[in-house]
């Protein structure tokens, strides 16, 4: 089983992006759980979401140890402490430049990904949660096969724009994906 945090301040689409993967894995026949807590506010609060995936059914959807942690801003490292020994943090680092010194772990692997910069670069602005997903797909592609997992995003997409979004969020997705490719070879 994977366990995955993503969290940041609402309005960053931390939510969506644990959707796209939660929908990434039911896409690969397998079980996926997706838990989302937020505050009261539209855009600002903290948001994060837990997200499981599995052959096997998923026991419990809370967060009991996670293997990744997506921190797409500071406060968002106060999950640092529930992830596994071995696990990874990707931090934002348009918003995480380095980790607070009581935050800081030896035994989990840290990547600062610049998603809103790659975001921008590809041309979709709006697009740095699919970024996000297109990383924890490369993270996970020993279990995620990358164009499978590029249809469900588009899938989950489907409804909200008819298709519309399809080529900025394919790029996005892509984008991410092979960034966390080259950082890991």
């Amino acid at each position: 089983m994977k366990e995955m945090v993503f969290s940041g301040f609402g309005g960053q689409g931390v939510l969506t992006a644990g959707l796209i993967i939660a929908d990434v894995a039911l896409a690969h026949d397998m079980y996926a759980t997706w838990i989302p807590s937020y505050g009261a506010e539209m855009r600002g609060g903290k948001a994060n979401c837990v997200v499981k995936v599995d052959n096997e059914q998923v026991g419990t959807p809370s967060l009991e140890e996670a293997d990744i942690l997506m921190a797409m801003n500071i406060p968002s490292l106060e999950f640092a402490e529930r992830v596994k020994a071995g696990g990874t943090i990707l931090c934002d680092s348009d918003f995480v430049a380095d980790i607070p010194e009581h935050r800081t772990r030896n035994d989990v692997e840290y990547y600062f990904i610049p998603f809103n910069q790659i975001a921008r670069e590809i041309g979709n602005a709006r697009g740095s949660n699919v970024v996000a997903a297109g990383v924890v797909t490369a993270l996970l592609s020993d279990m995620f096969d990358k164009d499978t997992a590029k249809d469900a995003m588009l899938g989950f997409f489907e409804d909200k724009g008819k298709g519309k979004f399809a080529e900025g969020n394919t790029k996005a997705f892509y984008a991410g994906y092979d960034y966390m490719k080259s950082l890991l070879k």
